[in-house]
């Protein structure tokens, strides 16, 4: 297998090389201004390591994977185009109405219950951009009244009039029948064809959203229109630069669903958060292979720290209605919580407390963290981890960024030591706790809304600070093991490259499988085997308008249940596509009772209130070739010798612990060492905190376990420190 899968970050573009049987991690910076350039920067390390020119590489490999977080910067610095919306005549209020509570949408807690100073958003589109035509669809899909088709072109002239660059049309009801939105594109590109205005977009929003709700579904469109501009060409262009160098496939571009798909096929909005999402995949994909049970995802990067669940039996956390920036949109997306706390965070004091806070602000690559040295000012995580003796000055990033500790000396002591009366030591240990507690707390927090428990979890550590801070989380959560997988600095560009071509199209229902209030059991299946036969045809034309065989698309059906009137929905995991006979529906129901017991208990099901299915969901996909995971040593010794001694400080701590150093890469697999130590690898460190043991694995894997005491072992008496053996 030869492929590239790329995750870029807001800090670091991460890369996956694979060649035949070499498996190349790499990291560059990530040049904001053109994500090619970090791209081509870490594809060219990997080449010179292969001894090819990187013509010769794109030319053989089967496949480019790009997950980005272009879309999120163009939202953050409102770089898109101007955008018209038309909507049903009555309806110009819904998006600035915002169903009352959009100026709550996006912001932390303490803020959204702050009403005195609430603030909306500004919008993305302004009240003048609004125009409404006559028209109406009910909501069993009925033509009310027909589109008056002059009263159309009226309203898109005087949209362009205003200077619309881009189309939104979202009709009531269109989702039952979008007859309507087709008629009024047709007259747009029509009134407006390609030679006047060149390729303007115009967004439907049955395409975007298949779900119910107006405005969650508007603003969806809206977003997708905004972010499609800067989206096409972007990718349009980093995918000629790769034909330029002889790649002459289709580039595929990872999808927040799970998924990924050509370009052609891809919308905007469906590349929000594509990063993270390629690390549930691949921690789902690890979690079949190492029977590894219940797994928290956490992913620590520079910019942010993202996490999400593994719970098995195929079962997946979605958003319906995440918010993306200050926007509530519908669009099934894959779970996560973003957490503003990764290496680059910066560190402030709080006057009014007194105290530390860390976050959500990031230095992110350009300055930087202050030890950087590149003019970066603020005190920050990676500034603190420095400081207290974790991280190399010298071989951070494999050497690529040297850092300056006196800078980050120097930033502390002006951000917060003078504040707050504490050595530069004292403080960096605070911010090492406070960040710690902020993502355990954040992840706590994550999980008993979902109702689990952390201590039955797994914590999964990666990104490029995940296996340095995946202790002191752990501490603060309970939890006796930790997994930092293969590839861990890189992980999420590794699910990148293990994902098959996918589609997800829903539909919401209200299809009663037991009625309570007549005891009955669902027996006509005639209106739910319709609905999966319509989403597996759209799925089907998708996959084949790729240029896939309609023999290798296979298809999973997923239904969103819930007890009564309860407002928390349960994935379920149908084990068929069509319900055929009352059997089927038993099924159905074991496997939704099973899944709420895991969830909330023995005991908490609730059959007596009727149970109901809220969406049928079908997956579209076609399989192809995956990286297989090398299976793990499970004989362990603890036969290893440090290459140095390091004067570290550890939270709780007043004076600094002479702590061993590992060179990952000279450690046999199965290797076992006692905290506390460092295990030093070119892209990541492994901090193992005093009471924590690390067993070493293939392809720098490590399962990190709590134990009664750290203890460093006896051959390391008399190594003087920081000393090189």
């Amino acid at each position: 297998m030869k492929r590239i899968s790329v995750d870029i970050g807001g800090t670091f573009t991460d890369c996956l090389l694979v060649w035949e049987d070499t498996y190349l991690e790499l990291k560059a910076l990530t040049t904001h201004h053109n994500l090619a350039l970090g791209f081509m920067d870490a594809l060219e390390q990997g080449c010179k390591q292969l001894g090819l020119d990187i013509r010769t590489v794109l030319s053989q490999v089967d496949s480019v994977r790009y997950a980005t977080t272009l879309g999120t910067n163009t939202l953050l610095e409102r770089k898109g185009p101007q955008v018209g919306l038309i909507t049903t005549a009555g309806y110009e209020s819904s998006v600035p109405l915002a169903r009352g509570r959009g100026y709550g949408d996006g912001l932390p807690t303490n803020e959204q219950v702050n009403l005195a100073a609430a603030k909306r958003p500004d919008p993305i589109v302004p009240m003048n951009m609004i125009t409404g035509v006559r028209e109406r669809i009910d909501y069993k899909g009925h033509v009310v009244l027909s589109i008056d088709e002059q009263d159309v072109r009226k309203q898109v002239r005087k949209l362009i009039d205003k200077g619309a660059q881009a189309f939104v049309v979202s009709l009531m009801n269109s989702t039952v029948n979008p007859v309507h939105e087709k008629q009024i594109e047709e007259i747009i590109m029509d009134e407006y064809p390609s030679h006047m205005l060149g390729s303007i977009p115009v967004i439907l929003s049955h395409q975007v959203v298949g779900r119910k709700g107006e405005y969650v579904r508007t603003t969806s469109a809206i977003l997708d229109a905004y972010l499609h501009g800067q989206m096409f060409h972007a990718l349009s262009s980093l995918e000629m630069t790769l034909k330029d160098y002889g790649y002459t496939k289709p580039m595929l571009v990872v999808h927040n669903t799970g998924g990924m798909a050509q370009l052609n096929s891809t919308h905007a909005l469906q590349t929000i958060h594509s990063g993270p999402t390629s690390g549930i995949h691949a921690a789902e994909h690890l979690a079949n292979e190492f029977n590894t049970g219940k797994l928290i995802c956490m992913d620590i990067g520079g910019t942010s720290c993202d996490v999400g669940l593994v719970v098995g039996d195929g079962i997946r956390f979605y958003d319906f209605n995440p918010v993306i920036d200050r926007w509530l949109v519908s669009t099934p997306m894959t779970h996560l919580k973003i957490i503003g706390a990764g290496g680059g965070s910066i560190a402030r004091y709080d006057q009014l407390f007194n105290v530390i806070e860390v976050g959500p602000t990031s230095a992110g690559s350009d300055p930087g963290p202050a030890c950087y040295d590149r003019g970066g000012m603020d005190a920050t995580v990676t500034d603190a981890d420095l400081i207290l003796g974790y991280l190399d000055a010298d071989q951070y990033a494999g050497g690529a960024i040297k850092l300056n500790k006196k800078r980050a000396e120097f930033a502390i002591r002006e951000n917060i030591c003078e504040e707050m009366d504490l050595s530069v030591v004292e403080a960096a240990q605070q911010i090492k706790r406070k960040v710690d507690s902020n993502m355990a707390q954040a992840i706590a927090e994550e999980l008993r809304s979902k109702g689990y428990n952390p201590k039955n979890f797994v914590l999964l550590a990666y990104g490029g600070n995940g296996a340095l801070h995946s202790c002191g989380i752990a501490n603060e959560l309970e939890i006796e093991r930790i997994f930092i997988p293969p590839f861990s600095p890189i992980f999420s560009a590794l699910g990148a490259g293990i994902m098959n071509q996918l589609h997800i199209h829903e539909r919401n229902v209200f299809i009663n499988i037991y009625d309570s209030m007549t005891r009955t059991l669902l027996n006509n299946y005639e209106q739910f085997n319709t609905i999966v036969e319509e989403l597996k045809a759209i799925g089907k034309q998708d996959l084949i308008r790729q240029g896939k065989e309609a023999k290798d698309i296979r298809f999973q059906l997923e239904l969103d249940m819930r007890y009564g009137n309860q407002i928390t929905e349960t994935s379920v995991v149908s084990t068929k596509t069509h319900l055929e006979k009352i059997e089927d529906v038993f099924q159905l129901i074991e496997i939704f009772s099973k899944n709420y017991e895991g969830r909330f208990g023995k005991g908490s099901q609730s059959p007596e209130a009727g149970i109901r299915i809220n969406t049928i969901r079908v997956l579209a996909f076609t399989e192809s070739e995956s990286i297989q995971f090398k299976k793990q040593n499970e004989s362990y010794s603890k036969q290893s010798k440090p290459f140095a001694l390091r004067s570290c400080y550890f939270v709780g701590e007043s004076e600094p612990v002479q702590t061993p150093v590992y060179n990952a890469d000279e450690l046999a697999e199965g290797t076992v060492i006692s905290g506390p130590a460092l295990v030093e690898s070119p892209r990541t460190t492994y901090l193992v905190e005093p009471g924590w043991e690390i067993k070493l694995g293939s392809n720098r894997a490590a399962w990190v376990t709590r134990v009664k005491s750290g203890i460093i072992q006896d051959e390391l008496i008399g190594i003087g420190n920081e000393s090189r053996l």
